[in-house]
């Protein structure tokens, strides 16, 4: 097994038995995590690896969220106190986490019906509400987010990921995409680059990373909504909006706009936000996604491909974005 965890150290931290099986899960980009069936039990091992969010004493504060939002009945997974009091065991200079293993299946936008795209928009305002009650009221900033990506930066960017593509070999059908979608997102910035967004309004707590793969269903509900190592201050109807283009994106780059809207009136209301907020949103996730070339950075710049699956239908989605721009405002705020 690739980067097999210190399993006996561990457990006796935790006093979780001996293990009898232990699975890597292989779904998600950014997390290592193990199914663990020990002695006593049936666990999810969660190794915290990624530099910008693996320190120990960060991890237990968004474990502490994590157990307040349960207190308040919002279906998470809190860790397990080890014997030690801590929620995060260290072994070997690595940060481990043990949390009970929910059984469930993740499910996208197009397995919900639309009744469900409410309740998942509500979940995320129920969420986003529950944050700003449990979180120290001392850490919270009022501070605007920056403005949006300088269309200049992305020219230039544009230009360096072009040449890679070309001197990419032996080329393949993933280079040809790719420059097909770079030349034509030049040519979509250069028609609106005048509507660079300004700075953003209000900001708050959010998950950060809400999508189809950090949420358990178990049938029809959601059972526990995981990974909160993005945890943090951020503007939160922008995580709306960013997780509906998530939840709906079809295969072809097209968005399910009457899931979306169903989605986003849920969230309004459980959220409190206003729909010139969801607007306002909408616009600076756009601009995001014009400017924002993450998935071909992996690939070129370091040969990471894992994203390589998505970038289809992500590309695609910013160039209908741009066409539909007025029905997906609508749908988000209407």
């Amino acid at each position: 097994m690739p980067h097999a965890p210190p399993l006996g150290a561990l457990l006796r931290q935790y006093g979780a038995g001996s293990a009898l099986t232990c699975e890597p899960v292989d779904q998600g980009l950014l997390n290592r995590g193990y199914r663990l069936c020990t002695t006593r039990g049936r666990y999810f091992l969660k190794h915290h690896f990624d530099p910008e969010t693996a320190d120990p004493t960060a991890i237990e504060r968004r474990h502490r969220a994590t157990q307040r939002l349960a207190d308040l009945g919002v279906p998470v997974a809190p860790p397990l106190v080890a014997r030690d009091g801590r929620t995060v065991a260290v072994v070997g200079g690595h940060a481990y986490a043990l949390h009970p293993w929910i059984e469930g299946r993740h499910r996208h936008g197009g397995e919900l019906s639309t009744e469900q795209c409410g309740r998942l928009g509500a979940l995320l305002g129920v969420v986003h509400a529950g944050l700003e009650r449990v979180m120290p009221a001392h850490t919270r900033r009022r501070t605007a987010p920056a403005e949006g990506a300088d269309p200049a930066d992305t020219f230039a960017l544009i230009d360096e990921l072009l040449a890679r593509v070309r001197r990419h070999r032996p080329a393949d059908s993933f280079d040809e995409l790719a420059r097909h979608r770079l030349l034509e997102r030049r040519g979509l910035l250069e028609r609106h680059a005048d509507r660079r967004p300004p700075h953003g309004g209000s900001v708050g707590w959010v998950h950060g990373d809400f999508h189809p793969f950090n949420l358990l269903y178990q049938g029809d509900a959601p059972a526990a909504i995981v990974d909160w190592d993005r945890l943090g201050v951020q503007p939160r109807a922008e995580e709306a909006v960013r997780a509906a283009m998530i939840f709906f994106v079809r295969p072809e780059g097209t968005l399910d706009l009457s899931k979306a809207g169903a989605y986003a009136r849920a969230y309004r209301r459980t959220a409190g936000a206003t729909p010139s907020q969801l607007a306002a949103a909408v616009h600076r996730v756009w601009w995001e996604r014009l400017n924002d070339f993450w998935m071909l950075r992996w690939h070129y710049e370091r040969g990471d491909t894992r994203a390589d699956p998505q970038f289809p239908a992500a590309s695609a989605l910013a160039v209908w974005w741009t066409r539909e721009y007025d029905a997906v405002c609508e749908a988000f705020s209407g």
